[in-house]
């Protein structure tokens, strides 16, 4: 097994993990673990079994680290600085994983019909200037934060089903897009609709696409781990699988299926406000923390079908390696595989 410290993890990244910090209080007899996240909606799994006491059942005592993109998570699993963390495969998550640092060991965040999820976002400029619809993205230029990142592959994607090309912008963080979108400087975008709606909203971006519609059962977001935590902490990685996925079902019942009423949705609410839009009074910050209510995996499952393709997109466009398989970056072991 590959032993690796920050500086490598770095250096084979060329990128940095810059983070906050919010930490549960010391509890002795718990095993001490760092989560990395964002601060989205999407990541509530994990919110909520901290909240709900979750985690502190499974033994594990929490500290939650914060980033603005996927990619420098990736850096922080392989270095040691967190343990476990919720992110979307990208080119430098497979590299890690080609290098022995990291594997994925659930599913999270997915594309579901019938489910509100990731829209398709045109500039107001480019909207005036013709921009109505994913078919119009001819030409145009696509914000993403990194190459190789999620929003590299979605817009691709997109563009390869229209029969199109995109001009894609790395804007390094999903401020500096939004800011860039807003602007004009950039024509196009794809994110989750607790972004997109109040943006479209603003009359500064429009919504003109939905991504299910072009990547059905897309496995956005996938729950990973250091390889030395995978192998030699199986214990510790269950039971922080199985926080989480208590997390995600109590998530998914009061925001997705709402199976508690009002009064569910109102609580989850209040839980997640801590963590996202904190900065907003509760009034405000509710509706788009409803609006990115998208579906999380039951059990951590994983769509190994949604990661195959992707995968595949990452090696067509020489970002990884062409020897990486499937089995170099997901461990089968911790949770059901689904094939869609």
């Amino acid at each position: 097994m590959i032993s690796m410290n920050r500086r490598k993890a770095l250096t084979l990244l060329g990128a940095a993990a810059a983070s906050t910090t919010l930490s549960a209080p010391a509890i002795a007899s718990k095993k001490k673990i760092k989560v990395g996240a964002l601060r989205f909606t999407s990541h509530s799994g994990s919110f909520v079994a901290y909240e709900r006491g979750y985690f502190a059942d499974a033994g594990l005592d929490v500290e939650f680290k914060f980033f603005q993109a996927a990619q420098p998570m990736a850096v922080a699993i392989a270095s040691g600085d967190i343990d476990y963390a919720v992110t979307a495969v990208s080119g430098g998550l497979i590299s890690l994983a080609d290098k022995g640092a990291i594997k994925v060991i659930g599913g999270a965040l997915s594309e579901r019909k019938g489910v509100d999820g990731q829209k398709i976002l045109a500039s107001d400029a480019a909207f005036q200037g013709g921009l109505k619809t994913p078919a119009d993205l001819g030409g145009k230029t696509f914000g993403i934060t990194t190459a190789g990142s999620s929003f590299h592959y979605m817009g691709s994607t997109i563009a390869a089903k229209e029969g199109v090309e995109l001009k894609f912008k790395p804007l390094q963080k999903v401020g500096a897009i939004i800011g860039a979108l807003k602007s004009g400087q950039i024509d196009a975008w794809s994110i989750v609709p607790h972004i997109a709606k109040p943006l479209s909203g603003s009359g500064a971006v429009h919504i003109i696409g939905n991504v299910v519609d072009y990547i059905p059962d897309y496995q956005v977001t996938t729950v990973f781990t250091s390889t030395k935590n995978a192998e030699d902490e199986k214990g510790m990685t269950t039971d922080f699988l199985t926080a989480f996925s208590r997390g995600v079902a109590d998530y998914d019942a009061d925001l997705v299926a709402k199976t508690n009423g009002d009064a569910g949705v109102s609580e989850m609410v209040d839980l997640i406000h801590k963590y996202v839009y904190a900065d907003r009074p509760r009034e405000k910050a509710a509706p788009s923390i409803i609006n990115g209510a998208m579906y999380l995996n039951e059990g951590a499952a994983l769509n190994v079908t949604s990661i195959e393709n992707q995968l595949a997109w990452f090696q067509s466009e020489d970002l990884v390696s062409k020897d990486v398989t499937l089995d170099t970056l997901v461990d089968p072991s911790y949770v059901e595989i689904l094939k869609s």
